[in-house]
């Protein structure tokens, strides 16, 4: 005589497939949910920097700007009154030092409060062109994979250190070609600055120049993105990657 069992259902194949699967889909959702939040997290301190740069774009424009500009009209009025001589010439020459120094300062101002547009490409185009001059190293850039938008706050932050590494490449390298690289993979974003020149001093690539903050600027930006920044450097080969 023979006889079959039939299985409890919590025995059955299906059910186990099904216990399976439903796992799977609950740690699917912790994962999706971790990575909201990190994100969350990204946005907020990017829109608090950007608050952050807002405000000291405006405390510099209302204050320290403005009251240096209206004492430059008291000077101006001093250099009238004056008759020829050394004194007239020394007051105009500290006259045409503050003049730059206020172009400086409006300069920095617009850059703390304008941001790339949409096309990452052309931003860093338009960026090297104004570095570019007669004696200043070639530039190309060079772009791989189909460009896709950038969240905003995160395409700023690439941007402005993008910047900062030309700006770095075509004042100190003394190179001869500077070349940008836009890497657009199915899940990683990368660029690169590399430019032929005298490579940057190991104390200096560690710590950071005195009284300079363009180094330790690029690592805090990376580091607020969740960006990982690599700088290798050596004599005739320097290059920057995030």
């Amino acid at each position: 005589m023979s006889f079959r069992i039939i299985p409890k259902f919590y025995q059955t194949i299906w059910f186990q497939a099904l216990c399976y699967a439903t796992g799977l889909a609950f740690l699917w959702f912790l994962y999706r949910l971790r990575l909201q939040q990190a994100t969350a997290q990204v946005h907020g301190r990017l829109e608090g920097r950007l608050a952050e740069r807002e405000r000291i774009a405006r405390e510099l424009h209302d204050t320290p700007l403005q009251s240096f500009q209206g004492l430059m009209l008291h000077l101006q009025v001093v250099d009238e009154l004056l008759p020829p001589g050394k004194a007239k010439d020394r007051l105009e020459q500290g006259l045409d030092r503050a003049d730059r120094a206020i172009a400086e300062g409006r300069s920095a101002v617009h850059n703390l409060r304008t941001a790339p547009s949409g096309d990452l490409t052309q931003a860093l185009q338009g960026a090297a062109d104004e570095l570019v001059c007669e004696g200043s190293p070639s530039f190309r850039l060079v772009v791989e994979g189909a460009a896709r938008d950038l969240d905003p706050m995160v395409r700023d932050e690439v941007y402005r250190i993008a910047c900062e590494c030309l700006r770095n490449a075509f004042k100190h390298a003394r190179a001869k070609c500077i070349e940008a690289e836009l890497t657009y993979g199915e899940r990683v974003f990368r660029l690169r600055v590399r430019d032929d020149g005298c490579g940057i001093p190991e104390g200096i690539q560690q710590a950071g120049r005195s009284g300079h903050y363009g180094l330790s600027g690029m690592r805090e930006r990376a580091r607020q993105t969740g960006c990982k920044l690599d700088i290798w450097s050596n004599a005739g080969s320097a290059r920057r990657s995030i």
